[in-house]
């Protein structure tokens, strides 16, 4: 099945966001960071799924705190640490009112980033003991999973170490779960289920100097649930695909038929529209 991601809509309202998408024909989606909170907003969304008979998935920094602040399960900063396991236990419940089955959050930092940091470049700060770190992440993804039980898979989504941040940490990685070799390091000390984004990695293995196809392949075979956009292998940066892509190339050579795929293309609805048209097309996938 292919959700869009809710950031494709510009609005601010989560409510508003979907009625855009929805308006326009599309069924699945995947509700994400970048609207703001407001009183009513689960109920509103209720009311859209049963108008318009939607699919929704709940995906990391969603639903919207009423205060900001950046998810990370990770972190040792106590209130932030605090913050990030009741922000996955309102998701995991407002997956399970929605109908929501899956549930991905990213990866810990091994730094708090601030909010105004969120996708740009980072300010130097000493690292978090990785030990320790890890050991938290394990300690809060356990927590959630035992609130999740049967009724929601969870996920862990591999992080983006962009080469403006490789600079800024001159080349160590302050993130977990960026590439293969993280992915079977995690895996040694908890059990979990990857959400591959493709386009973390893509950028990510530039920074770490891997070979993007050879960890793709590693990396897909393990994972049911993938993210996709496209990007200059640089940077992040939430952008559709063009038809001669390619990453879309690398990635008609696998079966896509048994996992969950997400457009996660922002704020841009007509290139939503046309790339779910292409990938849909490329990849082989029925609605």
């Amino acid at each position: 099945m292919i959700y869009v991601s809710s950031a494709a809509s510009a609005k601010k309202r989560i409510g508003e966001s979907v009625r855009e998408l929805a308006e326009l024909g599309l069924k699945n989606i995947e509700l994400t960071g970048g609207t703001k909170y407001y009183n009513g907003y689960q109920e509103e969304l209720q009311k859209l799924r049963e108008e318009f008979k939607l699919n929704y998935l709940v995906h990391n920094y969603f639903p919207p705190p009423d205060q900001p602040f950046v998810l990370n399960l990770a972190s040792l900063n106590d209130d932030v640490y605090k913050k990030s396991i009741e922000h996955g236990r309102r998701a995991i419940a407002l997956s399970k009112k929605l109908g929501a089955r899956q549930l991905g959050f990213h990866a810990g930092f091994f730094i708090d980033i601030r909010v105004k940091e969120i996708g740009q470049k980072l300010t130097k700060d000493r690292l978090f003991d990785k030990e320790q770190a890890v050991e938290r992440f394990c300690q809060a993804f356990s927590l959630l999973k035992d609130e999740a039980g049967d009724a929601i898979k969870l996920y862990v989504e591999n992080n983006v170490f962009s080469q403006t941040n490789a600079r800024t940490y001159e080349g160590k990685n302050p993130f977990m779960v960026t590439h293969y070799e993280g992915y079977l390091e995690l895996k040694k000390l908890m059990d979990f289920n990857l959400l591959l984004d493709v386009a973390h990695l893509k950028v990510s293995a530039t920074s770490l100097g891997l070979d993007f196809e050879k960890e793709l392949e590693k990396m897909i075979a393990v994972s049911d649930y993938i993210h996709l956009s496209e990007n200059d292998g640089l940077h992040d940066l939430n952008h559709g695909f063009l038809k001669n892509s390619d990453t879309l190339q690398k990635l008609k050579r696998y079966n896509f038929k048994q996992k969950t795929l997400t457009l996660e293309i922002y704020n841009q609805i007509r290139n939503t529209i046309g790339n779910y048209r292409v990938i849909k097309d490329m990849l082989f996938l029925t609605k």
